[in-house]
Order: structure tokens, then C-alpha cells, then sequence
């Protein structure tokens, strides 16, 4: 698979991203990124782009990748409706939906969160966004898309939160993680479980549009 991925220097993405360099399923890997992610590795390759709204200058990377994984997104925390809204809603389907406008045959994989509202009528504001957010993507003609929606996600393989006080929390969790795995499945997974799983879910498709920690688990 050629792989289009979102989000690359944060958390959630790097862990995918490590996942994808290492499967022998993934061909090649184009991070869209806004600042590098300091990685190098032959399947790997960088586009720097500043506008995260308007992708008609990479329609023909789109149109090359077999899949994406959109691993872009923020903390509702501080924000209000709208300008969570803007970074959420309106910067996920303005890539979303230049990619399906481009290639259709493309498998799209979003990384959402458990609790969100499907039905967009929470009285949680970022479960409505969230919500609203998945069904627009699979509103949209891709030949598959698969929402995925972890709990919590502990970072593996030397991935770092870039925020220092949720590093603190991983770090302290971190020898107790496997045993969170074992009592905790439908709730607790890893960067590397998660990237594993989407490479999968990429390559042969799942049984259920929207995954949660017990099927990422599973598949990875």
C-alpha cells in the first residue's frame, strides 16, 4: 500500500507512522506535515504544507495512495464550538473530501475517540463535532472508510507525548500498561497496536465501520 498520513508529529500519528515503516504491507509512506517529524527512513517522505484547509497542489499525491490515515487533531480544551468546530470538523473534511473528489478507490482511516456521539445530539461538545465529523467522512465516496475510536492510548516504541504533563502521566502508567491491556481491554490500547490495526483494517477491510479499543486490540 502507498500510504498518505496526517498528523505526523503528534502522539498518535508517530506511532502509526513507525508501524507503517516497518509492515511489509506498506510500500511507501507521504507524511503531510507542517513542520518535519526529525525521521528518516527510505519509505518515507516528507511534504511540508502551511494550509491545512486547501489541498489543490497535492490532488496528484492523493491520487497515487492507496489509503490515508488521518491521525490530525486537537484537545477541545479552551476552545469553544466554533473554533473547535474549524479544527475538527471543517480541517478533517477539507482533506477528506479533496481526497475523495481525487480517488475515490482510496480507503480513508480517521482517528476519533471513544464517546463520540454518532447521532451529533451530545450535550458534550466535542462528541456532537466528533460525531458530525465521522458521519461526514462516511457520507463521502470512498471505496471504505473506518472511524477508529480509542480510549486511552499509551505511547510505545519511544513515542512521546508532546505535551509534558501527559508525558508524566505515560510515564508513570507506563509499567503498568500491559496489565491495564489484560483488565482493561475496551478501554486501554497503544500507538503501535493502533497503527497496527489500521494498517490492517487499510489492507483487508473489517466487519464494522467503527472500531473500538476491543476490535483495535484485536486486529493489532
Amino acid at each position: 500500500m502507498r500510504v498518505i498520513l496526517f498528523g505526523a508529529t503528534g502522539m498518535v500519528g508517530a506511532g502509526v507512522l513507525l508501524e507503517c515503516v516497518t509492515d511489509a504491507r506498506v510500500e511507501s509512506v507521504v507524511a503531510i506535515v507542517r513542520s518535519s517529524t526529525g525521521r528518516s527512513h527510505p519509505k518515507l517522505r516528507e511534504i511540508l504544507h502551511a494550509d491545512f484547509f486547501n489541498y489543490d497542489h497535492l490532488r496528484a499525491e492523493f491520487a497515487s495512495c492507496d489509503a490515508c490515515f488521518f491521525c490530525l487533531g486537537v484537545t477541545s480544551v479552551g476552545l469553544d464550538e466554533a473554533a473547535y468546530t474549524r479544527l475538527t470538523y471543517d480541517l478533517t473534511t477539507a482533506a477528506a473530501r479533496a481526497m475523495a473528489d481525487t480517488n475515490p478507490d482510496m480507503t480513508f482511516c480517521y482517528v476519533s475517540g471513544i464517546g463520540t456521539d454518532s447521532t451529533e445530539r451530545s450535550r458534550t461538545m466535542w462528541s456532537r463535532v466528533k460525531g458530525r465529523t465521522e458521519n461526514a467522512i462516511l457520507a463521502l465516496p470512498f471505496k471504505a472508510a473506518f472511524m477508529f475510536r480509542p480510549g486511552f492510548i499509551q505511547p510505545v516504541n519511544g513515542v512521546r507525548s508532546k505535551t509534558a504533563w501527559y508525558q508524566l502521566a505515560y510515564d508513570i502508567i507506563g509499567p503498568i500498561s500491559p496489565l491495564l491491556m489484560r483488565i482493561a481491554p475496551t478501554q486501554v490500547t497503544t500507538t503501535a497496536r493502533l497503527g497496527r490495526a489500521m494498517i490492517r483494517v487499510a489492507a483487508d477491510g473489517y466487519t464494522t465501520r467503527i472500531l473500538y479499543p476491543r476490535d483495535i486490540n484485536l486486529l493489532g
